[in-house]
C-alpha cells in the first residue's frame, strides 16, 4: 500500500477496512506501462473522496480529510468533493466554512460553485430553520456572476413554505415575479402545499386562477393538494373536491385516494363506494389505506361478505391487502357471531404470506368470547403465544373479561396470574381486576370480591381506598356522601367497579332516587358490567313503589330480553301491585311467566295468601276476579302448547283450582 494511504488511515483512524483494499496498489510490474498503471490506479477518484468526506463523524474531520485529499500526487478536487464537504458543514451548522470554501472554488478547481452545491446549501439551512438566511443564498450565486435559476428559487420557496406561508407569498412575489423567473408547476405546487397546510383554501383557488391565467395547465399533484386541503375542512370540502376532481385532465390514484378517505372519515359509504367502483373502471387500483378503510366500514353494518368481494377484487387487480384489513373481516365476522368465517381468513391470510399479528389474535378472541366460546378462546390464546406472539395488554384484558362475564372465575383468575407474571402487572390499567370483581358479583359471591378489592389496595390504593369509602357509606346508609365520593373518582378518571355501582344503586333507590339510580345502571352496562337480578330488583321494586308500573314492566323485559334470569324478587313487586289495583289479568299473566322460568311453587302461596286478602277486600269485584282466573287456565294452556311447556297449564289449573276452592268457598 502507498505510504501516504498508509499515514492518512492511521492518523484518522475512521475509514472502513473496505476502503482500505480499494485503494491498495497493484502489484509493480518490471515494464513501464505497468509502472504508468500503477502510478494512475494510486490515485483515487472524486467519488472515493467524496465518500470518505461524508463518512466522518465531525465537521472537522471532514475537513481535515478534505485538506489531506488536497495533498494527494495528481489529485484536484472537483464540484462533488466540495459538495460533499458543503454537506457535511451544513449537517453541523458551520456556514461561516462554507461561504470560505464557495470563495475559494474559482482558484481552487477553476470553476464556480455549480447550482447542486446552492441546493446542498439551502436545504442545510432549511435543516436548521435558518429561513431568512435561505433567501441570502440569491446574493451568493449573484456574487458569482449567475442569475438564480428556477430549481436555486423553487428549492427556497420550499423552505420557506414549511416555516412561514407569507414569508414564501413574499419571496415569490418580490424576489421571483418581479425578476422575471416564471414559476413552474413545481413552483405552484409548493405555494399550493403551504396555503392547503395553513388552511388557506380560499387563497388556493386564486392560485389556481393565477396559474391558468398565466398559461400553466395545473398538474394533478397541484390539484391533488387543492382537493386534499379541501377534504379536511368537512363534509362540504369533499363535495366541492370531488367537484375540483372533474376539472382535471387525468384525476390518479392518489385522487381517488384522497377522496375515498375523506368519505370514509364521513362515515359516507355510499360515495366511498362509488368512488371504488369508478377507480376501477379507469384502471386504477386505491392504496390499502382507503380499501382498508372501506372494509371497515361495511363489517361495521354487518355487510361482510361485500367486503370480502371488494378484498378480492383489489387482490385481482394486482392491489396490496394487509394485515389490518384482513383484521378488519375477522372483527366483522366476529360481531355477527360467524367465528367460523373469521378463523378461515385467518388460515387464508397466513397462507398468502400476511402474517397475523396481535391484533388479529386479540379480534378472533374478542369473538369467541362474545359468543360464550370460551374454551376457543383460551385455545387461541395459547396458540398465538407458541407462534411467538406476545400477548398485549387488550389480549388479557380483552380474555379476562369476557371469562368473568361467562361465569368462568377461575379460568379468569388464572389469566390475571399469568398477566403479572408475563407483563409483571397491568400497566396501573384496572380494568382486568374490575373484571374479576365482576365475575364475583355476577356468581353472588360477594364476599370474595370484597375480598379480592381489598387484595388490589397494593397495586391501586387510591381506587380500592375511594371504593370502600363509597361502601362504607351505603352500608351506613351515607347515600349522598357515598355518591359525592363516587362522582370525584369518575371526575378523576376512575373506574368503578360493579360491586361500587351495586350497592350504590340499591342506596339510591332506598332513599327514593330512581333517576339516579337508573343513570347508574345505564353507566354500569356502558362498561360492560351488566346487572344480576338482585340489581334489577331493586329497581323495578322502586319503580312500583313510585307507582311507575309501565317502567318497572320495561325493565323486566329488558332484563329477560338481555339474558337475565328473573326470580322472584323480580316479579312480586309488579304482581302486588297488579293485584293492588285490581288488575288480576295482569297479575295472574305475570305468574304465568314465573312458572315459564321455572320459579318454585312455594311463591304461589303467597299468592294464595293475596287471593285471600284480595277476596275480602274487593267483595263487589268477585265476579270479576272468578272471570279472570278462568280466563288465564285458558290463555296458559294455549301459550305453553306454543311454548311447548305443558307444565304451565297444570300449574295454573292447580293453582287457581286451591284459590277457588278453598278461600273463596270459606268466605
Amino acid at each position: 500500500m502507498s505510504k501516504f494511504y498508509a499515514k492518512f488511515f492511521d492518523l484518522t483512524g475512521t475509514c472502513s477496512r473496505f476502503y482500505l483494499l480499494r485503494f491498495q496498489a497493484k502489484p509493480i510490474s518490471s515494464s513501464s506501462s505497468s509502472s504508468s498503471s500503477t502510478s494512475l490506479s494510486s490515485v483515487p477518484s472524486h467519488e472515493h473522496i467524496a465518500h470518505l468526506i461524508t463518512e466522518q463523524i465531525s465537521h472537522s474531520q471532514a475537513l481535515q480529510t478534505f485538506r489531506w485529499a488536497s495533498k494527494l500526487p495528481n489529485f484536484t478536487h472537483s464540484q462533488s468533493t466540495y459538495r460533499a464537504l458543503i454537506h457535511k458543514l451544513c449537517t453541523f451548522r458551520q456556514f461561516d466554512l462554507v461561504k470560505e470554501l464557495l470563495d475559494e472554488m474559482p482558484t481552487s478547481i477553476g470553476s464556480p460553485p455549480d447550482e447542486s452545491i446552492f441546493l446542498t446549501i439551502i436545504r442545510g439551512l432549511g435543516r436548521a430553520k435558518m429561513v431568512k438566511e435561505a433567501i441570502k443564498v440569491l446574493d451568493l450565486v449573484s456574487k458569482f456572476q449567475k442569475d438564480p435559476s428556477l430549481k436555486v428559487c423553487n428549492s427556497i420557496l420550499d423552505v420557506l413554505v414549511k416555516e412561514d406561508i407569507n414569508l414564501a407569498r413574499a419571496f415569490f412575489r418580490d424576489k421571483m415575479m418581479k425578476c422575471g423567473i416564471q414559476g413552474d408547476n413545481y413552483t405552484f405546487g409548493i405555494l399550493m402545499k403551504g396555503l392547503c397546510l395553513t388552511n388557506r383554501i380560499s387563497d388556493g383557488f386564486k392560485l389556481l386562477q393565477l396559474m391558468k391565467s398565466r398559461g400553466i395547465t395545473p398538474n394533478t399533484v397541484v390539484y391533488n393538494t387543492l382537493i386534499h386541503g379541501l377534504c379536511k375542512t368537512g363534509k362540504l370540502g369533499i363535495g366541492r373536491g370531488r367537484s375540483l376532481m372533474s376539472e382535471m385532465a387525468e384525476p390518479n390514484e392518489v385522487t381517488f385516494n384522497i377522496l375515498i378517505s375523506a368519505y370514509c372519515k364521513e362515515r359516507d359509504l355510499i360515495q366511498s363506494l362509488v368512488l371504488l367502483e369508478k377507480s376501477f373502471s379507469l384502471g386504477f387500483v386505491p392504496d390499502v389505506i382507503p380499501v382498508t378503510k372501506i372494509v371497515q366500514l361495511l363489517c361495521g353494518e354487518g355487510r361482510v361478505m361485500e367486503a370480502v368481494e371488494i378484498l378480492e377484487r383489489v387482490e385481482e387487480r394486482g392491489g396490496s391487502v394487509d394485515v389490518v384489513a384482513y383484521n378488519a373481516l375477522i372483527r366483522g365476522f366476529c360481531r355477527i357471531g360467524k367465528t367460523n368465517l373469521g378463523f378461515r381468513f385467518l388460515k387464508e391470510m397466513e397462507r398468502k404470506g400476511c402474517l397475523p399479528n396481535v391484533h388479529t389474535y386479540n379480534e378472533l378472541i374478542a369473538g369467541l368470547c362474545e359468543s360464550k366460546e370460551y374454551d376457543l378462546a383460551l385455545e387461541q390464546f395459547n396458540d398465538m403465544t407458541r407462534d411467538g406472539i406476545s400477548p398485549n395488554f387488550v389480549t388479557y384484558d380483552t380474555l379476562i373479561r369476557g371469562l368473568c362475564s361467562g361465569r368462568r372465575i377461575g379460568d379468569g383468575l388464572n389469566i390475571l396470574d399469568q398477566m403479572e407474571e408475563e407483563r409483571r402487572g397491568s400497566g396501573g390499567q384496572i380494568s382486568p381486576y374490575n373484571s374479576i370483581i365482576y365475575g364475583f358479583y355476577k356468581e353472588n359471591r360477594l364476599v370474595e370480591a370484597l375480598e379480592f378489592l381489598t387484595k388490589m389496595g397494593s397495586f391501586f390504593p387510591s381506587a380500592v381506598h375511594r371504593s370502600k369509602k363509597i361502601l362504607g357509606f351505603c352500608k351506613d346508609n351515607c347515600i349522598g356522601e357515598a355518591k359525592q365520593v363516587y362522582d370525584q373518582m369518575i371526575a378523576e378518571g376512575g373506574l368503578p367497579s360493579a360491586v361500587v355501582y351495586s350497592d350504590l344503586i340499591h342506596g339510591l333507590c332506598q332513599v327514593g332516587d330512581i333517576r339516579e339510580a337508573f343513570e347508574l345502571i345505564n353507566e354500569m352496562v356502558d362498561h360492560g358490567y351488566f346487572p344480576i337480578s338482585s340489581t334489577f330488583n331493586v329497581l323495578i321494586s322502586e319503580f312500583c313503589k313510585q307507582g311507575k308500573v309501565e317502567s318497572a314492566s320495561k325493565l323486566l323485559k329488558e332484563m329477560v330480553d338481555r339474558g337475565c334470569l328473573p326470580d322472584v324478587g323480580s316479579y312480586n313487586p309488579l304482581i302486588d301491585t297488579f293485584c293492588k289495583k285490581g288488575d288480576f289479568h295482569g297479575a295472574l299473566k305475570l305468574q304465568l311467566q314465573m312458572d315459564c322460568f321455572w320459579l318454585k311453587d312455594g311463591f304461589f302461596l303467597m299468592m294464595y295468601a293475596q287471593g285471600c286478602i284480595l277476596w275480602s277486600e274487593y267483595g263487589d269485584r268477585r265476579q270479576q276476579l272468578l272471570s279472570f282466573i278462568f280466563l288465564l287456565q285458558d290463555d296458559a294452556g294455549y301459550e305453553a302448547s306454543k311454548k311447548g311447556q305443558p307444565g304451565c297449564k297444570k300449574y295454573i289449573s292447580i293453582s287457581s283450582s286451591s284459590i277457588l276452592v278453598s278461600p273463596f268457598n270459606s268466605l
